[in-house]
């Protein structure tokens, strides 16, 4: 679980009405997966906060599904697992992995923004919006000027007094862990286990 790859076990079928959409819905379906993983490494507030992600991304996910559909596309279903950037052992790798997921997926949106379409550019910011937000709730501390355009994560601090200390976040509806490609993420893990 500590290797990534860039490619699912299986191939989705890519929608046809914009490789920027296909890819922010294989960003949410990789986020949905790692926050999976980061609830189940936390407990009390940081579980909370956890658990308010997952349903957000989830939120997103479903929400890019409809809109892929309603424009005649063919959803990419998630890969069955997905690889993590490390092993997730404990809380403080868990607030790691959730800043990682957020900028990853705000580097998504970041794409889908330039869409010529102005509904999409607006969900598109709403949503970068909403992964900064939660980034930040998960790390009160300012790092990258842009969210997400990070080379690999390693700006990311996790607070030494535990992770249990870190304030809250809002959040709202808002995968991946990532753009496909991306070292730092959650990606689909082969058939052949690598």
């Amino acid at each position: 679980m500590t290797e990534t790859s860039a490619e699912p076990a299986r191939a989705p079928a890519r929608a046809p009405v914009g490789d920027a959409l296909g890819r922010a819905l294989s960003a949410e379906h990789a986020a949905v997966y790692a926050y999976g993983v980061i609830g189940g490494k936390t407990s009390g507030a940081l579980l909370r906060r956890a658990t308010a992600g997952f349903d957000a991304h989830r939120a997103r996910r479903d929400q890019l599904r409809a809109l892929i559909s309603q424009r005649g596309g063919t959803p990419a279903e998630p890969g069955p697992t997905y690889r993590l950037p490390f092993e997730v052992r404990g809380p403080a790798d868990a607030v790691r992995l959730a800043l990682l997921v957020e900028q990853r997926v705000t580097t998504a949106y970041l794409e889908l923004a330039a869409d010529r379409d102005p509904a999409l550019r607006r969900i598109a910011a709403l949503a970068a919006q909403e992964c900064a937000t939660r980034a930040y709730g998960w790390q009160p501390k300012i790092g990258d000027p842009f969210p997400g355009m990070g080379r690999d994560g390693a700006d990311v601090d996790v607070p030494a007094q535990g992770a249990e200390s870190a304030p809250a976040a809002s959040s709202g509806p808002a995968g991946s862990a990532g753009a496909p490609g991306q070292e730092a993420q959650p990606e689909p893990s082969g058939e052949d286990g690598q």
